[in-house]
């Protein structure tokens, strides 16, 4: 099922649209102790800086074969310039709107023999003007790609979010939304929304079980005129709820899991690239699934890639 997929997928056009940052790792050791506070000292002995959020997502679309261009905003500064380096070196094609006004989001984090001891976020929200201008080169060329991919991160770099979803239904292209904040009304009339399990509940209230869940998932289903809602359950695996009616439940695949970061970005990516070759959502979120547990079994924001996937498949079937 999944082996045709992928090739198909190595022909499609997809657009990225979202926040962005740069993801910031030092490694090193801890040997001692602060004379100045009680905190470990770490002797800092490798920098590594990879793309993060939206552009992370992007990754991953490139990494699964499929052509892929990205549409943010960033500052004008040297973070911005690391940003688009990564990607160019990624092969994705970016189009960061500068803003000389704000600082590109950065995530710095610390590690130490792989354990993350501390997150360090520099944010600074987009201007109105940034944003409209975002908007605008988006609607010049959503329909030069076969499926949108929104990745919302509440950075403050997407403020016309229904204008791109109405644009890329014109446009006869589906529209894959991962949602951020306490109201989920800009999404609607999107294709699917892929919200975890923390930011299903910040919304629609807790679950006691799958009946629970089903039920709050179809009544924002409706009320928002979505196709579906998946929502990423960590170990629990995924459930899907369709307007329609139709359930899904899938269990997590069975691995060891050594970092979780960027496992939601890589659901978002393998739907938005099944979807872009015209893929039923059943295989897409089989790939879905597949590709998120190749990353959680990684350490930082991973990417998974066909021959990986293909090995993995291997591998449960053996």
């Amino acid at each position: 099922m999944l082996p045709p997929l992928l090739e198909k997928i190595a022909r499609a056009k997809v657009l990225v649209v979202g926040d962005v940052m740069l993801d910031r790792y030092l490694y090193g050791d801890v040997e001692r102790i602060s004379p100045e506070a009680p905190v470990p000292v770490v002797a800092v002995k490798e920098v590594k800086e990879l793309p993060g959020g939206a552009a992370n997502v992007a990754r991953s679309v490139r990494t699964l074969g499929a052509g892929c261009t990205l549409f943010s905003i960033s500052g004008d500064d040297g973070d911005a310039d690391s940003l688009e380096r990564l990607l160019g070196e990624a092969d994705i094609r970016c189009q960061l709107h500068r803003d000389k006004l704000l600082n590109t989001t950065v995530k710095q984090r610390v590690i130490s023999r792989h354990q993350q001891l501390l997150r360090i976020d520099f944010d600074c929200p987009a201007s109105k003007d940034a944003c409209v201008k975002l908007l605008d080169n988006y609607l010049k060329h959503v329909a030069e790609y076969d499926a949108v991919i929104i990745s919302d991160y509440g950075k403050g770099g997407l403020g016309y979010i229904q204008e791109m979803i109405q644009a890329a239904h014109a446009a006869g292209r589906p529209v894959v939304v991962d949602p951020k904040g306490d109201d989920y009304s800009g999404y609607r009339g999107a294709n699917l929304i892929t919200p975890n399990r923390k930011e299903f509940e910040h919304v629609a209230g807790r679950f006691r079980d799958n009946v629970d869940l089903e039920r709050k998932a179809l009544a924002m289903a409706k009320e928002l005129d979505l196709g579906g809602v998946l929502v990423t359950r960590g170990e629990d695996g995924m459930s899907l709820v369709e307007q329609d009616g139709r359930v899904l439940h899938i269990p997590a695949r069975k691995r060891e899991v050594f970092d979780v970061t960027g496992a939601g970005d890589t659901v978002i990516a393998s739907i938005g690239c099944a979807w872009a070759v015209g893929s039923e959502l059943g295989d897409a979120l089989l790939l879905a699934n597949v590709a998120a547990g190749i990353v959680v079994g990684k350490l930082g924001a991973a990417t998974a890639s066909p021959a990986e996937i293909l090995q993995e498949l291997s591998a449960q079937e053996g």
